[in-house]
C-alpha cells in the first residue's frame, strides 16, 4: 500500500467516513475538524456574518450551523457537507456584494430598512405599531445613550435594520 492511501485509510478511519456509525472520538475528531474548516469558511466570507446581525446574517448562522452539525454527527457525508457550508457562506458574501453595489429594494428585502420611529420629537404611532415598539423601548434607548428619556427632546429615533433603536437628540439652544 502506497503512504499516500494508508494516509487516506487512517483519514478515513479517524473521523469515520463512510461509517454507518461513529465513535463518540470519531464524532469528537470530526468536532475538531469541522471547528477549523468553519473558521476557514467563514474567514472566506467576511467579518459582519457573525457580528452585529440583520435578518439576513441571522438566516446564514442558523443554516450554517445546522449543516456543520450535520458533519459532526455524521447524518451527512463529511466532505460535501462542507462543501454545502462553503457554497452557503460564498452565497452570503455573493449576495452582500451585490446589494452594496445595487440600491433599491434588492438590498432593502436583503438586509432590511430602517424606520422612523420618532419625528421632531413626535411618536410615529403607525410605526412604533406596526413593529410592536413601545414608548418604553424608546425610552430605553434614551437611557442607555446617556441622556433624559423625555421624547420632545428627541429629535428622530429610528428601528435599525438590526433591530437596535438609535436616538438623535435635539441640539440644546
Amino acid at each position: 500500500m502506497r503512504w499516500q492511501e494508508h494516509m487516506a485509510f487512517d483519514f478515513n478511519y479517524l473521523f469515520g467516513i463512510g461509517e454507518d456509525t461513529l465513535t463518540w472520538w470519531q464524532m469528537s475528531l470530526r468536532a475538531i475538524g469541522v471547528f477549523i474548516a468553519a473558521l476557514l469558511i467563514v474567514r472566506v466570507g467576511n467579518q459582519r456574518v457573525f457580528g452585529k446581525n440583520t435578518a439576513f446574517d441571522i438566516i446564514l448562522g442558523v443554516v450554517f450551523g445546522s449543516i456543520l452539525s450535520r458533519a459532526i454527527t455524521g447524518n451527512s457525508p463529511f466532505w460535501p457537507t462542507l462543501a454545502a457550508a462553503l457554497v452557503l457562506v460564498l452565497l452570503h458574501r455573493g449576495l452582500a456584494t451585490i446589494a452594496y453595489h445595487v440600491s433599491g429594494r434588492f438590498g432593502d428585502f436583503l438586509k432590511g430598512k430602517s424606520v422612523q420611529l420618532v419625528k421632531d420629537g413626535q411618536l410615529q404611532h403607525e410605526a412604533l405599531q406596526k413593529f410592536s415598539v413601545t414608548e418604553n423601548d424608546l425610552q430605553e434607548a434614551a437611557r442607555t445613550m446617556g441622556g433624559t428619556t423625555d421624547i420632545s427632546t428627541i429629535e428622530t429615533a429610528y428601528l435599525e435594520r438590526d433591530g437596535d433603536i438609535s436616538v438623535i437628540r435635539k441640539k440644546v439652544q
